[in-house]
């Protein structure tokens, strides 16, 4: 099939509006219909160095429309697959929960409104963030579901229990999501370099199961080691914070960590996740579009999610 329209507008990735991937928007959040529900959660208000995230949905969906793929699918001829079919691919964006400034709590709970009714609809669940507290809302939205695993990609640990009173901010999101008992344990993945975290930070994480491994650890043990690490046949929650990528290949974002992870060995990996089990629902957070002027690391957000969400698709 050659890569074009056969019929109707040509609709190239500059024109027009940008919903995610150029996927049809749905206002009415009854009554989603589709494999996927795209939701934008653009939150930054938990953030402790460098606001900005909370124009990491608009910047992503505007990067995606580059990926949008008309009626031809995406074609990789390393698997011999086309990817993300158009008469087999029901993708839908939603537009963003509603955000009320300087109110995390109404804002998390609005974010959580509609993870519940992408999960009511049976479809899965692709949250853009906003800074890494709009995990927690994603997750809490979970705890009428089947028991998950969660598989976090990032610098930083993100484990802290309480600091300064704060309690769901950037910086909590992964021991909010292990006190759930319907998360079975947590994959770490990228933890890496001076960080706010303390020695005694990485004690609690490995008293509730977590897996930690640091970039230099994975590429040790390579995509398969590490694979065989995580729970085969799961039910996988994935969490991309976008400062897990090396600043080199996403600088725009608010804490970047050198030393990160390059986009192929993230694609084989989450890839090969894909296959081990059933990924069940996925954020990707803290891209802050103003700090990359060159618009790479909203690039990257983009065509990892589109890369990610047709191997979902294909493997079921």
């Amino acid at each position: 099939m050659p890569h074009q329209r056969s019929s109707g507008r040509l609709n190239l990735p500059f024109v027009g509006i940008c919903t995610f991937g150029k996927n049809p928007y749905v206002e009415d959040w009854d009554k989603i219909d589709a494999d996927v529900a795209v939701l934008g959660a653009p939150f930054d208000l938990g953030t402790q160095w460098r606001s900005g995230a909370r124009f990491g949905p608009r910047g992503i969906r505007e990067a995606s429309t580059l990926f949008s793929f008309g009626h031809a699918g995406a074609y990789d001829h390393e698997d011999d697959v086309t990817y993300l079919p158009a008469e087999a691919t029901r993708i839908v964006d939603l537009g963003d929960a509603d955000i009320v400034h300087t109110d995390t709590m109404k804002s998390h709970a609005n974010i959580e409104y509609g993870v519940r009714k992408i999960l009511a609809a049976n479809a899965l669940s692709v949250v853009l963030g906003g800074d890494h507290s709009v995990n927690i809302p994603c997750i809490n939205a979970f705890d009428g579901e089947e028991p998950i695993h969660i598989v976090q990609i990032d610098a930083h640990l993100d484990f802290v229990d309480e600091r300064h009173g704060v309690r769901y901010g950037h910086g909590n999101p992964m021991r909010r999501a292990a006190e759930k008992p319907y998360v079975t344990g947590l994959t770490q993945l990228g933890i890496r370099n001076v960080s706010s975290t303390a020695k005694e930070g990485y004690e609690d994480p490995r008293r509730y199961g977590s897996d930690i491994l640091s970039v230099r650890q994975f590429r040790k043990l390579g995509v398969d080691g590490v694979l065989a690490r995580v729970p085969e046949g799961a039910r996988y929650y994935v969490t991309i914070d976008i400062d897990g990528f090396d600043p080199s290949v996403a600088p725009g974002t608010g804490t970047p960590s050198h030393g990160g992870f390059h986009y192929y060995e993230m694609l084989e990996f989450l890839d090969g996740l894909a296959q081990r089990g059933t990924i069940v629902g996925l954020d990707l957070v803290e891209v802050a579009p103003d700090y990359d002027p060159t618009g790479s690391t909203t690039t990257l957000a983009a065509q990892l999610l589109m890369n990610v969400i047709g191997r979902i698709l294909h493997y079921r």
